[in-house]
């Protein structure tokens, strides 16, 4: 059985969350009406997952789950509104060690909640299972604290990268007058906002490539979770809310309910939104970014990175471009949170090296400074 905390004001939201992992049958639930009975349950129950609402009277799910990260680390899935204010909670609760996030029906709770039934199951089972790395949390809490204090606005540049050395390659893409050496693909679902913390603030404000990522995010958050991290970053970092074109230096990420593909115009490649595709499962699609970047892009011009979600996201395309000599990357098992769509990769024998997150940076360097020598 899996124990299994809800904590959530409403009644009614309790009832119908309740059910939903009654008739699951291998669920062992305790409920909570505030923050201060869900702390008082993670302690006397030991819930191996916890689904937390952010709005509740007395302690707030956030104060909740800062305490629980520090008193009783374990996997905690938000349950948050998709306003622009829900959303900035939900991501600074990810900041704050959450492992996922369920969005509240936007209409009638009774009636929407069997519509969200199998993606809320799904994304509670992955996180009962979710790697929790204490010093992951602290040193996300202590960030947090010093960028909510005022006392940075961006990170100091690291160690010199293996760009300061090497010269711009004659070859790549044409982007109008200009040259561009190439283009870094990311794909990241589950866990994906705490490692793309972790990984795109690493990069050096020389980096020459843009970085186009897909993370799967409602359209309410893409754009929130874009500003903070361009507040963290070297680089700038935008959302990709219409075509535009695609840049060194800079980190597109895209716009969510939609998919972010890679199109060639006369002035150059650009990175735009388009509607999201029944035929693809998650938004924005990692495996059709990746395609559209194959069929106008030569792969040998490529570097596809895959990290910590559930499902298989990516794992085909990537595939195919490791396979017509682009470059890839897979998340180890050992740093991700859940190994879902880089365990796929690896699986698929489309994994060029498998790093872990503290590595991933490093090694973009590496493959891009080794590409820019040659």
């Amino acid at each position: 059985m899996i124990r299994l905390l809800i904590a959530d004001d409403s009644a009614l939201m309790r009832k119908l969350l309740e059910g939903i992992f009654l008739e699951e049958g291998d669920f062992d639930i305790r409920l909570a009406r505030n923050g201060n009975e869900a702390l008082e349950l993670v302690h006397a129950f030991d819930p191996q997952i916890v689904t937390l609402d952010v709005q509740m009277p007395g302690m707030d799910g956030l104060t909740c789950l800062s305490r629980i990260m520090i008193e009783a680390p374990r996997p905690v899935v938000m349950i948050s509104s998709l306003t622009a204010e829900g959303a900035e909670a939900t991501l600074e609760a990810i900041e704050l060690g959450a492992v996922d996030f369920i969005a509240k029906p936007s209409g009638a709770v009774s009636l929407e909640i069997d519509r969200l039934r199998p993606l809320v199951v799904e994304k509670v089972r992955a996180a009962a299972g979710a790697r929790i790395r204490r010093t992951l949390r602290l040193t996300e809490r202590v960030r947090h604290q010093i960028r909510s204090a005022g006392l940075v606005s961006r990170p100091r540049p690291g160690r010199a990268s293996p760009l300061q050395s090497a010269k711009i390659k004659k070859g790549g893409i044409k982007l109008g007058n200009d040259i561009l050496p190439g283009l870094v693909l990311i794909g990241t679902s589950t866990g994906g906002p705490a490692a793309l913390d972790m990984v795109l603030p690493q990069l050096p404000p020389d980096f020459p490539w843009p970085i186009l990522v897909a993370q799967h995010l409602p359209a309410s958050f893409t754009g929130a979770f874009a500003k903070r991290l361009d507040r963290e970053c070297q680089l700038n970092v935008v959302e990709v809310n219409q075509p535009m074109p695609l840049r060194p230096g800079t980190i597109y990420i895209g716009k969510g309910d939609a998919d972010v593909m890679v199109a060639p115009r006369a002035a150059g490649v650009i990175a735009m939104p388009v509607p999201a595709k029944s035929s693809y499962l998650w938004h924005p699609s990692v495996e059709r970014m990746v395609a559209s970047a194959l069929d106008h892009l030569e792969a040998s011009n490529l570097i596809g990175v895959l990290m910590t979600g559930m499902g298989n996201d990516g794992a085909e395309a990537m595939k195919r471009l490791r396979l017509t000599g682009g470059h890839t990357i897979a998340e180890a098992e050992s740093s991700a949170i859940v190994w879902g769509m880089p365990g796929e990769l690896v699986k698929n024998g489309g994994a060029e090296v498998v790093r872990p997150l503290e590595d991933i940076a490093e090694t973009i360097l590496e493959m891009v400074g080794s590409s820019a020598a040659n």
